[in-house]
Protein backbone atom coordinates (compact mmCIF):
# COMPACT_ATOMS: atom_id res chain seq x y z
CA UNK A 1 0.00 0.00 0.00
CA UNK A 2 2.93 2.33 0.66
CA UNK A 3 5.06 1.10 -2.05
CA UNK A 4 2.33 1.15 -5.14
CA UNK A 5 1.92 5.19 -5.43
CA UNK A 6 5.45 5.68 -5.18
CA UNK A 7 6.67 3.59 -8.01
CA UNK A 8 3.43 4.95 -9.92
CA UNK A 9 4.30 8.18 -9.47
CA UNK A 10 7.90 7.81 -10.32
CA UNK A 11 6.82 5.79 -13.11
CA UNK A 12 4.46 8.73 -14.30
CA UNK A 13 7.67 11.14 -14.89
CA UNK A 14 9.39 8.61 -16.42
CA UNK A 15 12.15 7.92 -13.61
CA UNK A 16 14.00 5.02 -13.57
CA UNK A 17 13.02 2.54 -10.21
CA UNK A 18 13.78 -0.98 -9.55
CA UNK A 19 11.26 -2.73 -7.08
CA UNK A 20 13.06 -5.09 -4.35
CA UNK A 21 10.66 -7.80 -2.52
CA UNK A 22 12.75 -9.30 -0.07
CA UNK A 23 9.88 -12.00 0.37
CA UNK A 24 9.39 -11.24 4.53
CA UNK A 25 5.27 -11.62 3.67
CA UNK A 26 4.92 -14.86 1.19
CA UNK A 27 2.02 -15.47 2.40
CA UNK A 28 -0.37 -15.29 -1.03
CA UNK A 29 -2.90 -13.04 0.54
CA UNK A 30 -0.36 -10.82 2.57
CA UNK A 31 2.07 -10.52 -0.48
CA UNK A 32 1.16 -11.13 -4.31
CA UNK A 33 -2.83 -10.73 -4.06
CA UNK A 34 -1.84 -6.86 -2.94
CA UNK A 35 0.43 -7.10 -5.79
CA UNK A 36 -2.29 -7.89 -8.47
CA UNK A 37 -4.73 -5.82 -6.76
CA UNK A 38 -2.74 -2.31 -6.41
CA UNK A 39 -1.48 -2.95 -9.87
CA UNK A 40 2.32 -3.25 -8.93
CA UNK A 41 4.41 -5.26 -11.16
CA UNK A 42 6.36 -8.03 -11.16
CA UNK A 43 9.53 -6.93 -8.63
CA UNK A 44 13.06 -6.59 -10.76
CA UNK A 45 14.30 -8.58 -7.32
CA UNK A 46 12.67 -11.00 -5.25
CA UNK A 47 14.84 -12.28 -2.28
CA UNK A 48 12.99 -14.92 -0.98
CA UNK A 49 13.59 -14.61 2.21
CA UNK A 50 10.81 -15.91 4.24
CA UNK A 51 10.12 -16.04 7.93
CA UNK A 52 12.33 -16.36 10.61
CA UNK A 53 13.58 -14.93 13.80
CA UNK A 54 13.92 -11.52 13.75
CA UNK A 55 17.85 -12.20 14.05
CA UNK A 56 18.16 -14.42 11.19
CA UNK A 57 15.66 -12.84 9.10
CA UNK A 58 17.64 -9.61 9.19
CA UNK A 59 20.60 -11.24 8.62
CA UNK A 60 19.23 -13.44 5.72
CA UNK A 61 18.25 -10.15 3.98
CA UNK A 62 21.22 -8.20 4.69
CA UNK A 63 23.27 -11.11 2.66
CA UNK A 64 20.90 -11.64 -0.29
CA UNK A 65 20.50 -7.50 -0.63
CA UNK A 66 23.95 -6.36 -0.36
CA UNK A 67 24.53 -8.00 -4.16
CA UNK A 68 21.81 -6.00 -5.56
CA UNK A 69 22.59 -2.97 -4.29
CA UNK A 70 26.24 -3.68 -5.50
CA UNK A 71 25.27 -4.20 -9.05
CA UNK A 72 22.47 -2.05 -9.46
CA UNK A 73 23.72 1.18 -7.40
CA UNK A 74 21.27 3.29 -7.05
CA UNK A 75 20.77 7.17 -6.55
CA UNK A 76 18.12 6.74 -3.84
CA UNK A 77 17.62 3.45 -1.58
CA UNK A 78 13.55 4.39 -0.65
CA UNK A 79 12.33 2.28 2.07
CA UNK A 80 8.81 2.21 3.68
CA UNK A 81 7.55 1.20 7.44
CA UNK A 82 9.25 -0.39 10.19
CA UNK A 83 9.60 -4.06 9.30
CA UNK A 84 12.62 -6.43 9.81
CA UNK A 85 13.63 -5.73 5.90
CA UNK A 86 13.26 -2.01 6.42
CA UNK A 87 16.13 -1.98 9.05
CA UNK A 88 17.99 -4.82 7.02
CA UNK A 89 18.71 -2.68 3.86
CA UNK A 90 19.06 0.43 5.58
CA UNK A 91 21.83 -1.05 7.32
CA UNK A 92 23.68 -2.51 4.57
CA UNK A 93 23.12 0.92 2.23
CA UNK A 94 24.24 2.69 4.85
CA UNK A 95 27.87 0.87 5.22
CA UNK A 96 28.32 0.99 1.39
CA UNK A 97 27.47 4.50 1.37
CA UNK A 98 30.64 6.05 0.57
CA UNK A 99 31.49 3.23 -2.01
CA UNK A 100 28.32 3.31 -3.86
CA UNK A 101 26.94 6.81 -3.50
CA UNK A 102 23.78 5.80 -2.75
CA UNK A 103 21.21 7.58 -0.30
CA UNK A 104 18.45 5.99 2.29
CA UNK A 105 14.95 8.10 2.50
CA UNK A 106 12.59 6.43 4.61
CA UNK A 107 9.12 6.95 4.24
CA UNK A 108 7.12 6.71 7.39
CA UNK A 109 9.74 8.55 9.75
CA UNK A 110 9.63 9.88 12.72
CA UNK A 111 6.93 7.14 14.47
CA UNK A 112 7.12 6.74 18.03
CA UNK A 113 5.22 4.21 20.77
CA UNK A 114 8.27 4.65 22.88
CA UNK A 115 7.71 1.19 23.45
CA UNK A 116 11.20 -0.56 23.01
CA UNK A 117 9.61 -4.56 23.59
CA UNK A 118 7.89 -3.31 20.54
CA UNK A 119 10.46 -4.49 17.66
CA UNK A 120 9.23 -2.38 15.00
CA UNK A 121 10.53 0.61 17.69
CA UNK A 122 13.91 -0.54 17.37
CA UNK A 123 13.63 -1.04 13.59
CA UNK A 124 11.94 2.51 12.84
CA UNK A 125 14.95 4.12 14.95
CA UNK A 126 17.77 2.85 13.63
CA UNK A 127 16.82 3.59 10.13
CA UNK A 128 15.59 6.68 10.58
CA UNK A 129 18.81 7.52 12.35
CA UNK A 130 20.55 5.88 8.98
CA UNK A 131 18.33 8.05 6.55
CA UNK A 132 19.05 10.95 4.23
CA UNK A 133 16.08 12.08 3.93
CA UNK A 134 12.95 11.50 6.11
CA UNK A 135 9.65 11.47 5.46
CA UNK A 136 7.22 12.28 7.87
CA UNK A 137 2.72 11.75 8.37
CA UNK A 138 2.36 14.03 10.69
CA UNK A 139 3.43 17.40 13.02
CA UNK A 140 4.80 15.15 16.06
CA UNK A 141 6.79 12.81 13.91
CA UNK A 142 9.25 15.71 13.04
CA UNK A 143 9.47 16.37 16.92
CA UNK A 144 10.04 12.99 17.59
CA UNK A 145 12.91 12.94 14.93
CA UNK A 146 14.30 16.42 16.31
CA UNK A 147 14.19 15.99 19.51
CA UNK A 148 16.48 12.89 18.55
CA UNK A 149 19.22 15.13 17.24
CA UNK A 150 18.08 14.73 13.27
CA UNK A 151 19.03 17.97 11.74
CA UNK A 152 15.69 19.90 10.00
CA UNK A 153 16.76 19.72 6.65
CA UNK A 154 17.15 15.84 6.66
CA UNK A 155 12.82 16.19 7.18
CA UNK A 156 10.30 16.55 5.08
CA UNK A 157 6.40 16.43 5.84
CA UNK A 158 4.93 14.26 2.80
CA UNK A 159 1.78 13.39 4.46
CA UNK A 160 0.27 9.63 4.92
CA UNK A 161 1.34 7.84 1.25
CA UNK A 162 -0.67 4.30 2.65
CA UNK A 163 -3.75 7.12 1.76
CA UNK A 164 -3.14 7.39 -1.57
CA UNK A 165 -3.91 4.30 -2.10
CA UNK A 166 -6.85 3.65 -0.03
CA UNK A 167 -8.60 6.62 -1.66
CA UNK A 168 -7.41 5.55 -4.81
CA UNK A 169 -8.60 1.92 -4.32
CA UNK A 170 -11.86 2.58 -2.18
CA UNK A 171 -14.31 2.42 -5.25
CA UNK A 172 -12.96 -0.74 -6.21
CA UNK A 173 -13.17 -2.28 -2.73
CA UNK A 174 -16.53 -1.36 -2.58
CA UNK A 175 -18.20 -3.01 -5.93
CA UNK A 176 -16.12 -6.45 -4.32
CA UNK A 177 -19.25 -7.63 -2.98
CA UNK A 178 -17.41 -8.62 0.28
CA UNK A 179 -20.03 -7.75 2.77
CA UNK A 180 -22.94 -9.39 0.43
CA UNK A 181 -20.47 -12.59 0.54
CA UNK A 182 -20.63 -12.92 4.06
CA UNK A 183 -24.00 -12.14 4.84
CA UNK A 184 -22.82 -8.63 6.44
CA UNK A 185 -25.10 -5.09 6.49
CA UNK A 186 -22.98 -1.99 6.44
CA UNK A 187 -22.73 -0.86 10.11
CA UNK A 188 -24.15 -3.53 11.69
CA UNK A 189 -20.70 -5.91 12.33
CA UNK A 190 -17.45 -5.68 13.99
CA UNK A 191 -13.64 -6.58 12.05
CA UNK A 192 -11.15 -7.40 14.27
CA UNK A 193 -7.79 -7.92 12.83
CA UNK A 194 -5.08 -9.61 15.24
CA UNK A 195 -1.61 -10.69 15.25
CA UNK A 196 1.00 -8.91 17.03
CA UNK A 197 3.18 -10.88 19.26
CA UNK A 198 2.73 -9.25 22.33
CA UNK A 199 -1.09 -9.77 22.09
CA UNK A 200 -0.99 -13.83 20.61
CA UNK A 201 2.07 -15.09 21.84
CA UNK A 202 1.03 -15.56 24.75
CA UNK A 203 -1.61 -18.08 26.15
CA UNK A 204 -3.55 -16.16 28.36
CA UNK A 205 -3.28 -12.96 26.54
CA UNK A 206 -4.81 -14.45 23.39
CA UNK A 207 -7.23 -16.06 25.10
CA UNK A 208 -8.61 -12.99 26.84
CA UNK A 209 -9.17 -10.92 23.77
CA UNK A 210 -10.73 -14.11 22.31
CA UNK A 211 -13.28 -14.61 25.27
CA UNK A 212 -14.12 -10.77 24.98
CA UNK A 213 -14.47 -10.25 21.20
CA UNK A 214 -16.83 -14.10 21.64
CA UNK A 215 -18.58 -11.59 23.72
CA UNK A 216 -19.20 -9.11 21.39
CA UNK A 217 -20.24 -11.62 19.00
CA UNK A 218 -23.25 -12.09 21.40
CA UNK A 219 -24.74 -8.62 19.92
CA UNK A 220 -23.05 -8.22 16.51
CA UNK A 221 -21.30 -10.38 13.89
CA UNK A 222 -17.62 -10.68 14.35
CA UNK A 223 -15.52 -10.93 11.51
CA UNK A 224 -11.83 -12.02 12.50
CA UNK A 225 -10.09 -12.31 9.01
CA UNK A 226 -7.48 -14.57 10.49
CA UNK A 227 -3.15 -14.35 10.15
CA UNK A 228 -1.03 -17.35 10.28
CA UNK A 229 0.76 -16.61 13.38
CA UNK A 230 -2.74 -16.33 15.50
CA UNK A 231 -4.44 -19.30 13.30
CA UNK A 232 -1.15 -21.13 15.07
CA UNK A 233 -1.36 -19.85 18.62
CA UNK A 234 -4.72 -20.69 18.86
CA UNK A 235 -4.00 -24.05 17.87
CA UNK A 236 -0.94 -24.31 19.95
CA UNK A 237 -2.82 -23.08 23.18
CA UNK A 238 -5.88 -25.25 22.57
CA UNK A 239 -7.85 -21.79 22.57
CA UNK A 240 -9.90 -22.65 18.21
CA UNK A 241 -13.18 -23.34 20.55
CA UNK A 242 -12.97 -19.68 21.50
CA UNK A 243 -13.21 -19.07 17.73
CA UNK A 244 -16.33 -20.81 17.27
CA UNK A 245 -18.50 -17.51 17.74
CA UNK A 246 -17.00 -15.37 15.75
CA UNK A 247 -17.04 -14.98 11.77
CA UNK A 248 -13.13 -15.93 10.71
CA UNK A 249 -11.94 -16.16 7.33
CA UNK A 250 -8.33 -16.59 5.39
CA UNK A 251 -6.01 -13.53 5.19
CA UNK A 252 -7.90 -11.28 2.69
CA UNK A 253 -6.60 -9.07 0.24
CA UNK A 254 -6.93 -4.84 0.20
CA UNK A 255 -10.01 -4.82 -1.62
CA UNK A 256 -11.68 -7.27 0.45
CA UNK A 257 -10.22 -6.08 3.83
CA UNK A 258 -10.86 -2.57 2.65
CA UNK A 259 -14.42 -3.17 1.77
CA UNK A 260 -14.80 -4.70 5.20
CA UNK A 261 -13.30 -1.98 7.24
CA UNK A 262 -15.20 0.60 5.18
CA UNK A 263 -18.76 -0.91 5.88
CA UNK A 264 -18.44 -1.83 9.87
CA UNK A 265 -19.29 0.06 12.50
CA UNK A 266 -16.22 -0.61 14.48
CA UNK A 267 -12.76 -2.08 13.67
CA UNK A 268 -10.39 -3.79 16.88
CA UNK A 269 -6.60 -3.86 15.35
CA UNK A 270 -3.57 -4.38 16.89
CA UNK A 271 -2.34 -3.04 13.40
CA UNK A 272 -0.62 0.36 13.08
CA UNK A 273 -2.03 1.13 9.26
CA UNK A 274 -5.29 -0.01 10.26
CA UNK A 275 -5.58 3.06 12.87
CA UNK A 276 -4.76 5.30 9.75
CA UNK A 277 -6.91 3.42 7.51
CA UNK A 278 -10.35 3.88 10.17
CA UNK A 279 -9.29 7.53 10.71
CA UNK A 280 -9.85 8.12 6.68
CA UNK A 281 -12.62 6.32 6.42
CA UNK A 282 -14.19 7.66 9.84
CA UNK A 283 -14.91 4.56 11.28
CA UNK A 284 -14.53 3.80 14.93
CA UNK A 285 -11.31 1.41 16.17
CA UNK A 286 -9.99 0.41 18.88
CA UNK A 287 -6.19 -0.40 19.47
CA UNK A 288 -5.35 -3.60 21.30
CA UNK A 289 -2.00 -2.53 22.50
CA UNK A 290 -0.60 -0.82 25.51
CA UNK A 291 0.84 2.19 23.32
CA UNK A 292 0.50 3.21 19.71
CA UNK A 293 2.89 4.96 17.56
CA UNK A 294 -0.18 6.95 15.72
CA UNK A 295 -1.49 9.09 18.23
CA UNK A 296 -2.79 11.85 15.50
CA UNK A 297 -5.34 9.45 15.33
CA UNK A 298 -6.54 9.27 19.20
CA UNK A 299 -6.20 12.95 19.01
CA UNK A 300 -8.74 13.13 15.67
CA UNK A 301 -10.88 11.06 18.07
CA UNK A 302 -11.09 8.26 15.48
CA UNK A 303 -8.94 5.87 17.33
CA UNK A 304 -8.94 4.13 21.14
CA UNK A 305 -6.70 2.80 23.47
CA UNK A 306 -7.97 -0.13 24.55
CA UNK A 307 -7.59 -0.42 29.11
CA UNK A 308 -4.31 -2.37 29.42
CA UNK A 309 -4.47 -5.27 29.83
CA UNK A 310 -6.88 -6.55 27.51
CA UNK A 311 -8.99 -8.80 29.84
CA UNK A 312 -11.47 -9.99 28.45
CA UNK A 313 -13.56 -7.14 30.35
CA UNK A 314 -11.98 -4.22 28.87
CA UNK A 315 -12.33 -5.81 25.51
CA UNK A 316 -16.48 -5.75 26.34
CA UNK A 317 -15.95 -2.32 27.50
CA UNK A 318 -14.46 -0.95 24.72
CA UNK A 319 -16.73 -2.60 22.60
CA UNK A 320 -19.40 -0.92 24.61
CA UNK A 321 -17.93 2.38 24.14
CA UNK A 322 -17.44 1.80 20.59
CA UNK A 323 -21.02 1.43 19.94
CA UNK A 324 -21.71 4.40 21.03
CA UNK A 325 -19.64 6.38 18.41
CA UNK A 326 -20.71 7.55 15.18
CA UNK A 327 -18.98 6.79 11.73
CA UNK A 328 -17.52 9.93 9.85
CA UNK A 329 -17.42 10.25 6.60
CA UNK A 330 -14.78 9.47 4.68
CA UNK A 331 -12.13 12.40 4.56
CA UNK A 332 -13.83 14.06 7.61
CA UNK A 333 -11.55 13.23 10.22
CA UNK A 334 -8.28 13.02 8.26
CA UNK A 335 -5.29 14.84 9.09
CA UNK A 336 -3.17 17.23 7.46
CA UNK A 337 -1.26 15.75 4.00
CA UNK A 338 -3.55 12.38 4.30
CA UNK A 339 -5.07 13.40 1.17
CA UNK A 340 -3.65 11.03 -1.44
CA UNK A 341 -0.94 13.64 -2.87
CA UNK A 342 1.50 12.17 -0.46
CA UNK A 343 3.59 10.35 -3.20
CA UNK A 344 3.53 13.49 -5.56
CA UNK A 345 5.37 15.19 -2.50
CA UNK A 346 7.77 12.33 -1.75
CA UNK A 347 9.13 12.22 -5.22
CA UNK A 348 9.56 15.77 -5.79
CA UNK A 349 12.06 15.86 -3.23
CA UNK A 350 13.87 12.80 -4.18
CA UNK A 351 14.21 14.75 -7.46
CA UNK A 352 15.23 18.32 -6.04
CA UNK A 353 17.22 16.97 -2.84
CA UNK A 354 20.96 17.71 -2.63
CA UNK A 355 23.29 15.06 -2.25
CA UNK A 356 24.93 13.81 0.93
CA UNK A 357 26.66 11.21 0.56
CA UNK A 358 29.01 10.51 3.58
CA UNK A 359 26.63 12.21 6.23
CA UNK A 360 27.51 10.37 9.25
CA UNK A 361 23.95 9.50 11.05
Amino acid sequence: MKVAPILRTLRDRGEPAILLHTGQHYDYQMSAAFFEQLGIPEPDYHLGVGSGTHADQTARIMQAFEPVLTSTRPHWLVLVGDVNSTLACSLVAAKLKVDLGCQIAHVEAGLRSRDWAMPEEVNRVLTDRLSDLLFTTSPEAAENLEAEGIEGNRIVFAGNVMIDTLLRELPRARDKGTLERLGLHRGRYVVVTLHRPSNVDAAERLAGILRGLAKVADDVPVVLPLHPRTRDRAKTFELEPLLDGLIVTEPLGYHEMLALMDGAGGVFTDSGGIQEETTVLGVPCVTLRETTERPVTVEVGTNRMVTWPPTPENVIGAYTKLRGRSRLKVGEAAPEGWDGNASQRIVDALETARPRVGHQG
